[in-house]
Parts: C-alpha cells; structure tokens; sequence
C-alpha cells in the first residue's frame, strides 16, 4: 500500500505504488449564486468522495495481483507500468499546464530525483511480490511514512513525538512476526520481504522528493514529470540487467496496461479526488487498509492463506503506521 499523504502545499501522497494524481478540483465554494446543478453536487460530494476512496483502495489492492499475473522481471513490469501510465498523464499535464520547457526548473529536478527513486522502489516491489505474498510485499512497502520520519529526524533534526515512537514500535515489531514466520518456512520468502522493506525505503525518497516538487509544480505536472523520469531510468536498469522487453504472453501484456491504467492513473486519480472533498486525516489512515484488501484478493484470486502470526504481525504494522501518520500530521500543524 503503498499510500502517503500531503495537503496543499505537501499534497497527500497516497499508496505505496507510484502515486499520479491530478490536483483534485474541489467545487465551488465561493459567494456567487450557484446553480441547481451546483448545490445538487455539493450535495453529492461527499458520496462520491468516498465512492472515490472506495474505488481508489480496489483499485491499488489489485497491484500485487496484476504483478503476479504479469509474472515479468521487476524492472520490466515497472517500466511498462510507468510508460503506460506517462502516455495518459503527460499529454493532461501539458494541456493543463502549457508547454514544459516553461515549468519550474526546481520542480523538474525534484521529480527527476523523485522519478529516480520511484524506480526502484518498483523494481523492488514488484520483484518481491514475485518472491513473496502479495499481502506481505503490499504490507511492508506501506511503511515508507516511517522511513520519512526516520529522515526528517536524522537529517533535518526535527523532534518526533512520542506517538512515534510507539508506531515504530508496532511496526518494527510486527515486521519482525512477518519475517520471521517466513524465513522460517522459506527462505525465498524472508528475501522478498526485505525487498519490499527496501522499496518502501525508496518509496519515502520519492515522498520526499515530492514535498520538494510540489512548491513549484501543479500536482499533475509532477506527477507526468516524476513519472517520465522514471521510465527512462527503469528502461537503463532493464538494459543493465539484460532483461527482455518482448516476447510476453498475451495475458503479461493485459497485466501491463491493467497496471498503468487502473492502478497507476485510475486508483491514484480516485484517491486524489477523495483528497479534494475529505479530511487527508481520514483518507490516510483509510489508506492503510489497502494491504488488507489485497490480502482478500489475494484468497480466492491467487489462492493465498496468512498464518495467524502473519495476519497480528499485519495488523501491528498497520496500527503503526496509522500512529506514524497521526504523528507526522499533528507535528506538520503544531
């Protein structure tokens, strides 16, 4: 689940997965006198927020699942997930925005530098997921809002509540009740554990190359931005590594469109638009079910069962980040 969220000026970043959302358009709210058809959607918004949120969590629970079909390389499942996606969101970016050479150069570099870490941190997840549970690869990689807090205090020295401290707690030992009940059964497991514990570490470089990015692009501009970066240094790595880029079976293809249109732009673009109608402080801790849902799909649709252990050392982990999350949105609002 990989969700994490900004507002406004730090837009929420929600998911694990590679967020691209388009600034959220929230509806009028100024004094004019508004239409039927105003009131009647300021009516509806809040419905089809949470229709949105709905949607955006199946949509980002389904990731691991179209990994695992794709049953690809990490790296190639990362690059067509990511040009797939760039092919819908850069022509709406520069229409929204204008011509690109004319976007903010500081900006560029941050989503150059975000894009990059974006990279492996999909190269990682995906290759986990592939050596892993899809439940346990989505469950680690969410903790990348701890790894920004961990950040934050070591290198820009802010203070962390104690709520913190107590997330990390959970989470560090509920990753510990997962890993070790795989290392235990498989070592194959316990190694695509650590690979979604270190794409979550990436991911929370892309978090904060975003919060740097964001002061000076519109979010969709820093999104296609981020976005083409990362294909282009996915598509260095697959070369370096002397991976394929054809030859897939018809049902890889369909995972490779499913991951860049209905994961990458439809469940971020819901997500974000949950973003403009609700509270951040409900949609993120909402968010972190996103593991649990692609735990449940993950039963009847890949035929995976979690032990006992692994569904506490699960529900520790996502208790923690909910801490984590609540400690770094009351420290951004003290």
């Amino acid at each position: 689940m990989r969700k994490r969220e900004q507002t406004d000026g730090q837009r929420s970043i929600a998911h694990r997965q590679a967020p691209i959302a388009p600034d959220p358009r929230p509806l009028p709210t100024d004094h004019s006198p508004m239409t039927a058809a105003t009131q009647a959607a300021l009516r509806h918004a809040p419905t089809l927020a949470y229709v949105g949120m709905g949607a955006g969590i199946l949509a980002l629970g389904f990731s691991a699942l179209f990994v695992r079909w794709a049953s690809a390389p990490g790296p190639v499942t990362g690059f067509y997930r990511m040009a797939i996606a760039s092919l819908v969101l850069v022509p709406l970016a520069v229409l929204r925005d204008g011509d690109p050479r004319r976007w903010h150069r500081a900006g560029l570099k941050a989503a150059a530098l975000g894009g990059a870490s974006l990279s492996f941190d999909l190269a990682l997840w995906n290759t986990a997921v592939l050596n892993t549970s899809a439940a346990n690869a989505t469950l680690l990689a969410n903790t990348a809002p701890l790894w920004v807090a961990v950040a934050a205090r070591i290198l820009l020295k802010e203070r962390l509540r104690p709520s913190f401290w107590v997330g990390l707690l959970l989470v560090l030992s509920g990753a510990a009740a997962v890993l070790g009940a795989d290392f235990l059964t498989d070592f194959h497991l316990g190694v695509g554990d650590l690979m979604a514990i270190g794409a979550g570490v990436f991911y929370a470089g892309y978090y904060l190359a975003t919060q740097s990015g964001r002061r000076h692009l519109g979010s969709l501009a820093y999104v296609a931005s981020a976005g083409t970066a990362s294909t282009l240094v996915l598509l260095v790595l697959v070369g370096l590594l002397g991976l394929p880029l054809t030859g897939y079976p018809t049902q890889t293809w369909g995972a490779f469109v499913a991951l860049g249109l209905v994961t990458q732009v439809l469940g971020y673009v819901a997500v974000g638009y949950a973003l403009g109608h609700l509270r951040a402080s409900l949609v993120a801790p909402t968010m972190v079910g996103q593991p649990v849902m692609t735990a449940l799909l993950a039963i009847p649709l890949l035929g995976e069962r979690l032990t006992a252990v692994q569904w506490i050392g699960g529900a520790a982990v996502l208790a923690g980040i909910v801490l984590v999350h609540r400690s770094n949105r009351a420290a951004a609002e003290v």
